[in-house]
């Protein structure tokens, strides 16, 4: 019999669909059903590509009689921690103070005020690893609710106070200056891996946005050591297991310290963040191989994630069907020499073995290797290889789009197109903007957190979501000159201002008209993307940097001071806020590019500008005089030529016909003014 997660839109509460286990989605009826039968309340939380979500579903959740005990004793309750990061966020911070440890599958027991009071990840369906099972854990928890219900109710109660009680987190008082950037980059060195590059030991997560913090210093000071490690630590991924060295794009972590075996997971929003890394790494230093890395990355999202409507999908699997038809985690990706031979031959197959790090022992399961590449490509070896694994199973992809994650993928898009003269990737940029805009903000102009199948969702976006589109479209806005992309950002801040916003700058993850769950979540640190905290700094700067609007300016500064503390202290933690700290020590620069349409000295301005290094610079270009920017009001043509014009901190340069000039202009540390 079906339950009730046939009609939900989320991929992944569409997988338990057809579970035994009689799930609901989350919402106020699963609460008043706990309540009414005076039963608790299971929630389990996961995603699409999870693996171990899969795998904890096959053992448990598709056994008759495990859910059978579910159903008696419990209100099964199943969210998307992707549609809803706010009951993800809340759950997850008491699991952590709980346990020291968190993960997904998250699972936790509340009672009927959503009140938890006792927690855990996966459980197998044996006791294995000093890990009770599932069942044990389901009996146990059933005969506390049972025998000793006042102590259940007491440590939800209290664990609820200490989550609800914890006090709000102050914006802090003043700005990150120089000496927290440099503590923060001495902090990034001691962390540094010197033999496979990234940061600390295993398991390792790309570290994009400590890359950009490190990218924007370097261009800001000169400081080498910077650009050392993020170069090193690009090399290092880019060569590795962790990149699919066959069709592009990077998988989730590396299990292991050099990179070697991925958790074979791709998310949409490491890809963006990543392309956009690889992208502005060749713009700091001009690397073949960081050109290389973006524009494949770049091809992977358009050409495995983007989907009907324009946008671009959430995720690929990690698990998929090997050749021989077995389920597993990686087949898709991973090749024994014997498949290289049966792909390419003999000579060429122990070619590609020798190229890609293939080994009879192999370096992940069953003797199977991952693609690495530790010397040259092949191009052509690649491209065969390439097609004879397209024949294989592909994994499962999770089709709904997310609108933070899409505006991430609008400006690395964009930018990549641009600084690679590929248009395509632009056209591709705006399609996903337009989809934004025209399913995902509805009346009011509030954004909703999902769609698929070009039909929202129905969770309110969060501040992340606000942040990273207005992000998203402010860098659409200064690749194609269409100033509306800055008008829509400017709706989506002041909404930011108004619903996200709470005293002395601080800034929360839902807006103060949300759904009210234990605690109001608010989270200054990145994850696996920006936090949505530090990722409204930033859009707030650029925005205010293109208008001139002080109260989006002072709103920036107020947020940043939460910088000045967690910078020096967790800069792997913090990359995204000290990037935008970068931007506001170095103005951000105002560079306006007025010409006449389809002028060529135009287009070079242009293009100059777009891939100067300055931290966080912000162009506008269009007619001299132009009203679809506000900063081309008064910038005429300079003696009939293409002109850029180009301001810091109130005090502008002369401007400049020359390309060459501009270049010099905006490259290094800023003279004076």
């Amino acid at each position: 019999m079906p339950n009730r997660l046939g009609d939900e839109t989320s991929p992944y509460l569409l997988q338990h669909a057809d579970n035994p286990v009689d799930w609901w989605p989350w919402s106020p009826g699963a609460f008043e059903e706990a309540r009414r039968r005076d039963v608790p309340v299971l929630l389990s939380v996961g995603y699409s590509s999870c693996h171990w979500c899969h795998v904890m579903a096959h053992e448990s959740f598709e056994d008759e009689a495990t859910a059978a005990y579910l159903n008696e004793h419990f209100v099964p309750v199943k969210v998307d921690r992707e549609e809803r990061p706010d009951v993800d966020a809340v759950y997850m911070e008491a699991v952590q103070a709980a346990t020291g440890q968190g993960g997904w599958p998250m699972t936790v027991f509340l009672n009927a005020d959503g009140e938890p009071f006792y927690f855990g990840t996966y459980f197998p369906p044996e006791p294995r690893h000093g890990m009770a099972s599932f069942r044990q854990v389901l009996e146990g928890v059933t005969a506390a609710w049972r025998d000793r219900r006042e102590e259940v109710g007491e440590v939800a109660a209290k664990i609820t106070r200490d989550l609800a009680g914890r006090a709000a987190v102050h914006g802090g008082e003043g700005l990150p200056g120089e000496d927290e950037l440099s503590q923060a980059l001495l902090g990034l060195t001691r962390d540094y891996d010197e033999r496979y590059g990234g940061f600390a030991g295993a398991p390792k997560f790309p570290p994009s946005m400590v890359l950009e913090f490190l990218l924007r210093h370097y261009a800001r000071t000169g400081a080498r050591g910077a650009l050392d490690m993020a170069a090193g630590t690009c090399e290092a991924m880019a060569r590795g297991g962790l990149y699919d060295q066959l069709g592009g794009g990077f998988a989730r972590y590396s299990v292991d310290r050099e990179w070697i075996v991925p958790h074979f997971e791709k998310m949409l929003y490491d890809n963006a963040l990543l392309c956009r890394v690889y992208a502005h790494l060749w713009r700091a230093d001009g690397s073949p191989l960081a050109r290389r890395i973006a524009l494949e990355t770049a091809d992977f999202l358009v050409r495995e994630l983007r989907t009907a409507e324009g946008g671009f999908a959430s995720a690929l699997d990690a698990d998929s069907h090997d050749p021989a038809g077995e389920h597993g985690e990686g087949a898709f990706y991973v090749w024994t020499p014997a498949q290289l031979t049966e792909a390419l031959g003999e000579a060429d197959g122990r070619r590609a073995a020798e190229i890609y790090g293939v080994t009879e022992e192999g370096t992940f399961e069953r003797g199977a290797s991952v693609l690495r590449l530790p010397g040259e490509d092949d191009p052509a070896l690649r491209a065969r290889l390439f097609e004879a694994r397209e024949r294989r199973p592909r994994p499962e992809r999770d089709d709904k789009v997310v609108a933070a994650w899409n505006g991430l993928a609008i400006a690395a898009l964009a930018e990549t197109g641009a600084f690679f003269d590929r248009p395509d990737l632009v056209e591709r940029a705006t399609e996903a903007a337009d989809l934004l805009v025209r399913v995902h903000l509805g009346d009011g102009a509030r954004l909703t957190r999902t769609s698929k199948d070009g039909v929202a969702g129905h969770n309110a976006g969060v501040l992340e979501d606000y942040a990273d589109v207005a992000e998203g479209f402010i860098a659409l806005a200064g690749v194609t000159g269409e100033g509306v992309w800055l008008d829509f950002a400017g709706v989506l801040l002041d909404l930011v201002l108004d619903l996200f916003t709470g005293e002395n700058g601080t800034l929360f993850d839902t807006a103060h008209d949300a759904e009210r769950l234990i605690r109001r979540p608010q989270d200054p640190t990145d994850n696996a993307t920006p936090a949505g905290w530090t990722a409204a700094a930033g859009a707030l700067l650029s925005y205010a940097a293109h208008t001139g609007s002080e109260p989006h300016r002072a709103a920036a500064e107020r947020a940043l001071g939460v910088v000045k503390a967690l910078g020096p202290r967790v800069p792997r933690f913090a990359g995204w806020g000290l990037a935008v700290a970068e931007a506001l020590l170095d103005g951000p620069r105002e560079i306006a590019v007025v010409g006449l349409e389809g002028d060529p000295a135009a287009r070079a301005l242009h293009r100059t500008a777009l891939i100067a290094t300055a931290p966080g610079a912000v162009v506008a270009s269009g007619e001299p005089d132009g009203d679809e920017f506000p900063l081309l009001k008064g910038r005429p043509l300079v003696n009939g030529e293409a002109a850029a014009y180009v301001c810091r901190g109130f005090t502008c340069r002369t401007p400049t016909t020359d390309p060459a000039e501009l270049a010099s202009e905006l490259a290094g540390a800023p003279e004076g003014g």
